[in-house]
């Protein structure tokens, strides 16, 4: 995002980076950024209705009374803003801004408030549950290409945008919101579904944390997109430790989110990735993440299917691959 790190990693926006002790000692550890915990426009929504119900479930309890509560109105973002500003004066590491709203006006007004409030950028998180059977998904993209356009107009701090893999054709996508005026894009979003508990009959919504082998889709689109953007790629989903964040940035990402890793270890674990990276640098002689950095992505790989439908069918065809016996796998 054009932004100086001492690191090359980003904490993620989670509840981690919403307590101004944990993010003290996420800088002290040794992080490059922290990405705030996000501001959700659903979430000011019900608080809005459920506020409403409240103050209104006893109005006109008597014939005399019309309302017992005065007309409150929610304070929006307020709360959020003033969090943004606690941070920025809790760390001097850059502090990026989330957001993740439904309504265009929303976004706009919203991001134009988070970037008033000093915050070094802002991730905006696009993901789509299609509602409608008679939506297409490329007049969603164009809705969210457009958006980017007018939001990157609007204000003047960098911008980034955390995508979901759920496109038909990400590399498109990608290609297209680079050329938007964004100075970043996060590979990829991890986001909690639905499950169903059978002997409660009910809905229930599990957190599931990452685990390792959900890098290798980031891994491979990094690798693809490394160097045909316009924009810097920070790699996100299952890093756990130093080879983790080595093969993103040898695939082509300029930095790496992490959380689940934190949640699983402690606030610590930060710098025994770091000094893992420095290990590893140290014994191929690298002095520096630029030396290293796309060197394995899809324009200098000297496997020209390495990250490609080929490795499938090659091991499909070859079945004692996959026998425990064996080591070639």
């Amino acid at each position: 995002m054009g932004l100086k790190l001492k690191s090359p990693i980003i904490v993620g926006a989670s509840s981690l980076t919403a307590d101004l002790a944990t993010i003290e000692n996420i800088e002290k550890a040794g992080a490059g950024a922290i990405v705030t915990k996000s501001l959700f426009e659903e979430q000011i929504q019900l608080e809005r209705y459920q506020d409403e119900l409240e103050r209104e479930k006893t109005n006109e309890k008597h014939a005399e009374m019309i309302t017992v509560f005065p007309d409150i109105g929610h304070a929006g973002p307020k709360e959020h803003l003033y969090w943004l500003k606690r941070t920025l004066e809790t760390v001097k590491i850059p502090v990026i801004g989330s957001l993740n709203a439904v309504n265009r006006e929303t976004w706009l007004d919203y991001a134009q408030q988070m970037a008033d409030t000093g915050i070094s950028g802002l991730e905006l998180n696009f993901y789509s549950t299609p509602n409608d059977f008679s939506k297409t998904g490329s007049s969603i993209e164009d809705e969210q290409i457009n958006l980017l356009k007018e939001i990157t107009e609007k204000i003047n701090i960098p911008v980034a945008v955390k995508l979901s893999s759920f496109y038909t054709n990400p590399l498109r996508v990608v290609k297209q919101m680079s050329e938007t005026g964004i100075a970043g894009v996060v590979l990829f979003n991890r986001f909690f579904q639905p499950d169903i508990d059978i002997e409660k009959l009910e809905n229930i919504f599990p957190i599931n944390l990452s685990n390792p082998l959900d890098n290798r889709l980031t891994l491979r689109y990094t690798a693809l997109l490394s160097k045909q953007i316009k924009t810097e790629i920070c790699s996100s989903g299952g890093i756990f430790d130093a080879a983790d964040v080595i093969k993103m940035i040898l695939a082509g990402a300029s930095s790496v989110q992490i959380v689940s890793a934190l949640y699983k270890n402690d606030i610590e674990h930060i710098k025994t990735i770091l000094d893992g990276i420095e290990t590893w640098m140290s014994k191929k002689g690298f002095n520096s993440l630029a030396d290293f950095q796309g060197k394995m992505n899809k324009l200098n790989s000297d496997d020209p299917w390495a990250y490609s439908r080929a490795q499938y069918v090659k091991l499909l065809m070859k079945p004692k691959l996959l026998r425990k016996d064996k080591t070639e796998f």
